[in-house]
């Protein structure tokens, strides 16, 4: 099984229709999977934060960090501070 898992969950994460940990059957399926929400996430969301995929072994890594032009403060996901 591989699974795509996303370090911290913002707020607009939270009220998506994305979850955690979710899990694949194929390696293929769960990358395909990973970049459409890297994709959707990084021009569909607020754009305070940013979102990168890394792989380790099954597991695919969603990373969020700050936008570079964040300039508005936190979104409200609780986990900036």
């Amino acid at each position: 099984m591989y699974t795509i898992n996303l370090d911290k969950e913002c707020g607009c994460f939270k009220r998506s229709a994305y979850e955690n940990n979710m899990q694949f059957e194929s390696k293929d399926e769960a990358k395909l999977q990973a970049e459409l929400m890297i994709n959707h996430m990084n021009t569909k969301f607020c754009q305070k934060h940013s979102f990168e995929l890394s792989e380790n072994a099954d597991t695919l890594q969603i990373t969020v960090g700050d936008a570079l032009d964040n300039k508005s403060g936190c979104c409200g996901g609780g986990h900036c501070s």
